[in-house]
């Protein structure tokens, strides 16, 4: 069947007031009425001005066909979401009559939601809210330890959330019950947190792998050393192996973020030359007495 976008049909807007509603409806139902309309495809346009404002004219019925969501577009084929209706199935109360519309209204409403129209028809309609999507952003360090952010549920209320250590960049954190609040007792529908880790000025960060630069002097590349170097969970010893070059990779492993497994650090080895007021004459030395040549390979 065919998706009717009843804003369009009564021309107002998804963010319309319930008054804009009702006024529109008078305007367009003054406008195609049998009686006073040249329009000859009046007959159709009042039945579909009567359906929209059947749906958009009550506020809980407008919830449940918002929850449907704004992507559909008029025309479209639709097929209702599964369990999607009035509760106990059925086509509706006694004495539900809306005046023979069409199967898109009756697949959402049950071609009737208990006895009357309007105010007081949506009894016993159940239906789950929407899931919300939402995003943080949080310090690497936040995401080492973990951390606790505020968000909004769908009713408007601040609620706090727990984030646990090992978040990953990009990861999506479920939050039960912070979704847009149900139809009917239809319980809320989910937030869906994208976690976003801020750039660091010390690590850069590859899933649950941290990488970071280590400066070292050239004699602690060339004899091999052990130094104190930082992680996120502290200072610890590295040993650095003789004849490093500048650029080698040291894995620590299980230093990076928390998880199962958790990730591994890996440390760049960056040689520094001192400057040459303080080291110029040791290396004029090692010059002038080294055979040492590091492009005697180079082709050209």
């Amino acid at each position: 069947m065919e998706y009717k976008d009843y804003y369009k049909i009564l021309g107002v807007g998804r963010d319309a007031s319930q008054d804009e509603i009702k006024k529109a409806y008078r305007k367009l139902a003054r406008k195609y009425h049998p009686d006073v309309s040249k329009d000859p495809d009046a007959e159709t346009r009042i039945k579909d001005v009567n359906e929209a404002y059947e749906a958009l004219g009550d506020p809980e019925k407008r919830k449940a066909y918002d929850q449907l969501g704004s992507n559909w577009r008029q025309g479209q084929d639709f097929r209702p979401p599964p369990g999607w209706g009035p509760q106990g199935g059925g086509r509706g109360g006694a004495g539900a009559d809306f005046g023979g519309f069409s199967d898109f209204f009756d697949s959402i409403f049950g071609g009737g939601m208990g006895g009357g129209r309007r105010r007081g028809g949506g009894a016993g309609f159940n239906m789950r809210g929407a899931d919300r999507e939402g995003r943080v952003d949080i310090t690497l360090d936040q995401a080492l330890k973990g951390t606790e952010v505020s968000v909004t549920d769908g009713e408007g209320r601040v609620q706090r959330v727990r984030i646990p250590a090992g978040a990953r960049d990009g990861s999506r954190l479920r939050v039960r019950g912070q979704g847009d609040p149900g139809v009917g007792s239809g319980g809320a529908g989910d937030l869906l947190l994208e976690i976003r880790v801020k750039p660091d000025g010390r690590y850069t960060l590859d899933g649950r792998n941290l990488y970071r630069e280590i400066p070292i002097a050239p004699w602690e590349a060339a004899l091999g050393a052990t130094i104190e170097v930082p992680t996120p969970h502290g200072w610890v010893n590295l040993k650095v192996p003789a004849g490093s070059q500048s650029g080698k990779q040291m894995r620590l492993k299980g230093k990076g973020l928390p998880g199962k497994p958790p990730g591994d650090l890996y440390l760049k080895l960056m040689v520094q030359v001192p400057p040459e007021d303080e080291a110029g004459d040791w290396y004029r030395k090692m010059a002038a007495e080294s055979s040492f040549a590091p492009r005697a390979d180079l082709a050209p």
